[in-house]
């Protein structure tokens, strides 16, 4: 039942007409608890919070799969201005972006063009920027555009899925040339031929990824709220006596506050992926899928 229904939201995160009707009643259908605000200023304020709280951030500005050069030009405009509010404001905070949002589908040289324009912004302020993995057919063009971009720039970052059946060799190249990975289970629906249909497996492969990437020559973001994963990776930095600036765990705004909470008591680092925007129904129902007994929360959030 409940893959049942984690199918059923992955396929409504796609759909255009119901995000539409979500963005019509806004974030009172419960994507508060994942999303922080609508603007830059409220996603600033979020991360001051965290801040306070011994806690680092990265922001996304939510939006993918743009149609045509003009709205990438604004998804870039966006970016840039996130990248200024965070320099202005002083805070503890990195970028996350999707290329899709900066034209990947358009064009491949619009998508160059835009990222070239965001990481310049960033070096010029001493920040890193994060190019998140979208869908399984996007994958390959993107470790592409990030082994591109390294060759200019030493601030941008990219994710690895362990779902992927491929991502434990992207880890082990990656790894060898210290290149920044966060790792993710991975949120997209995709076919047994390209990803492990099995959690135990998937598990056992993130596992597998962050080992090896903990290791190698880079560094790595342990992004996940399993926390049997986190405790055996605690246990692997302690026997491997490994320096906080080889690693952070990160987690997702909203979800786990408990677990984040304690990882920071305990000494660990700790990032926070905090998205803010108007265009966040899709993040929100990947959110809904990851756990589908959130579903609830909504429901009652709604009937308030």
């Amino acid at each position: 039942m409940e893959q049942m229904m984690r199918s059923v939201l992955l396929s409504l995160a796609k759909n255009k007409s119901a995000n539409r009707l979500a963005k019509r009643y806004g974030l009172h259908l419960g994507a508060q608890r994942f999303v922080a605000g609508e603007t830059i200023d409220s996603a600033i304020a979020t991360v001051r919070q965290l801040n306070s709280d011994g806690i680092t951030a990265t922001l996304d500005h939510l939006g993918e799969f743009v149609s045509d050069e003009r709205e990438a030009a604004e998804s870039t405009d966006f970016c840039v201005r996130t990248l200024d509010a965070i320099a202005a404001a002083g805070v503890r905070a990195t970028l996350s972006v999707k290329m899709t949002q900066m034209g990947l589908d358009i064009r491949r040289d619009l998508c160059t063009h835009n990222m070239r324009r965001i990481l310049s912004t960033a070096k010029d302020f001493g920040l890193r920027v994060n190019i998140d993995m979208e869908d399984f057919s996007r994958c390959q063009v993107t470790l592409n555009m990030f082994d591109q971009l390294r060759k200019d720039y030493d601030n941008v970052d990219t994710v690895l899925q362990a779902y992927l059946y491929r991502s434990f060799d992207d880890a082990v190249r990656l790894s060898r040339e210290g290149a920044h990975i966060r790792v993710v289970k991975g949120a997209y629906k995709e076919p047994p031929s390209v990803a492990y249909p099995d959690k135990a497996e998937v598990d056992a492969n993130y596992v597998k990824m962050v080992e090896s990437l903990l290791l190698g020559s880079g560094f790595v973001a342990v992004a996940t709220h399993d926390e049997q994963i986190i405790e055996h990776c605690k246990l692997f930095i302690g026997k491997h006596q490994l320096s906080s600036d080889k690693y952070e765990f990160q987690m997702l705004y909203g979800i786990r506050t408990d677990l984040q909470h304690r990882l920071v008591q305990e000494g660990y680092p700790l990032r926070i992926y905090v998205p803010y925007g108007n265009d966040w129904y899709g993040y929100f129902m990947r959110r809904l899928a990851e756990r589908p007994a959130n579903v609830g929360f909504v429901l009652r959030g709604m009937m308030r």
